[in-house]
């Protein structure tokens, strides 16, 4: 599995998570969760340093989050026990923490869908006009 390519041991993780919503229980634990969003922290130090604090953040809260599902087993009572301590919009706390790695995640996926297509369309076809074979996007993501 070391050599596994990075975005497909994202794909996978988060398909995982998939199962788990889409079956009748629904119950995401919360070391899978934290597991599976830790994958997606090496993709924001891709971004560059205008991304660096929300990298830095984004391993903190996922850290966060790994650390309390030693004491947490699922993002429901993770949810439930801030509610019941009324510390859910308190700094640090895991659910906080918790809505935090959510918007990172939004963020990179707009990231992917929205930019990454614009930078291709938008840098690479005007030189390259009549070859997509050249796009830079592809050229260094087929790696991953």
């Amino acid at each position: 599995m070391a050599n596994e390519k990075p975005l497909r041991k994202i794909s996978e993780a988060f398909k995982e998570l998939e199962a788990v919503v889409n079956s009748q229980t629904a119950e995401i634990e919360v070391a899978p969760f934290s597991s599976a969003c830790s994958l997606v922290s090496p993709l924001f130090g891709c971004l560059g340093i205008a991304f660096k604090f929300a990298e830095i953040d984004y391993v903190a809260k996922v850290h966060d989050l790994a650390e309390a599902s030693k004491s947490i087993s699922t993002l429901t009572v993770l949810l439930d026990r801030d509610i019941e301590g009324d510390c859910v919009r308190k700094a640090g706390s895991h659910s906080r923490n918790l809505l935090r790695v959510k918007r990172g995640l939004d963020m990179g996926k707009f990231l992917e869908g929205s930019c990454f297509q614009g930078l291709c369309t938008g840098v690479c076809s005007p030189p390259w006009v009549g070859h997509p074979e050249s796009c830079c996007c592809r050229d260094v993501c087929t790696s991953y």
